[in-house]
């Protein structure tokens, strides 16, 4: 009840998420691209060069370099179970 008349006072939607999904969890999403993006079968030698790899991935999406990228990644806009189509078999 109070979390409800929080929500309505300052018009925050809460999405309850199942305990694991990293597919609804948006920081997964973007953890995946930055892996995919700088840290994908590479070896840093030095803990440094491996922040920095990190750090450019990051300027990039700082940068808009990515922003379509983002956008299609970083969205909630996803297919609900209720929605979907399930084939018999």
């Amino acid at each position: 009840m109070i979390m409800s008349q929080f929500n309505c006072h300052f018009f925050i939607e809460l999405l309850f998420l199942p305990s694991y999904n990293p597919n609804l969890n948006l920081i997964e999403r973007l953890w995946r691209w930055i892996r995919k993006d700088c840290l994908n079968n590479k070896y840093f030698e030095r803990f440094d060069d491996f922040k920095n790899a990190i750090n450019q991935s990051i300027q990039k999406i700082s940068n808009k370099e990515k922003k379509k990228e983002m956008d299609n990644l970083l969205t909630l806009r996803f297919q609900l179970f209720d929605n979907a189509f399930y084939e018999q078999g």
